[in-house]
């Protein structure tokens, strides 16, 4: 049964909650009152400990994304999952600030997409 399955994908909700947890913490330093105030979000305080833990978590975001090009069944989604953040990096160097958000929240919003469906792929193989 686990044949089919790509373990490394049992991960997928852990990383569905590190999206969620960066859409809220881009809000907070990116939002729409940071963005009227015209702050730069680089000179707002950041805890040592939660910049460790976001940091170590986008490190561990990509590296589980290439991994998942490794494994048939999650291919696609870390292909697109990959890509999008790709993609999304390039149009958040281009951008100014007041984009950033809006590139950071689509950019989530596919990845949310793409977490879902790993993860209702993988259910549908452990359910067979």
């Amino acid at each position: 049964m686990l044949g089919a399955v790509n373990p490394l994908a049992l991960l997928a909700p852990l990383f569905f909650a590190f999206e969620l947890w960066q859409l809220v913490i881009a809000e907070r330093y990116l939002g729409i009152r940071r963005i009227k105030a015209n702050v730069d979000p680089r000179e707002l305080p950041m805890s040592r400990r939660v910049a460790l833990f976001w940091a170590g978590g986008l490190l561990a975001y990509y590296v589980w994304m290439a991994t998942l090009l490794l494994h048939p069944v999650g291919r696609a989604q870390g292909a697109v999952l990959l890509a999008v953040s790709a993609i999304g990096y390039g149009v958040r160097a281009a951008t100014g600030l007041k984009w950033t958000l809006v590139a950071l929240t689509f950019e989530g919003s596919i990845r949310i997409g793409m977490l879902l469906s790993l993860v209702a792929m993988t259910w549908r193989a452990l359910n067979r």
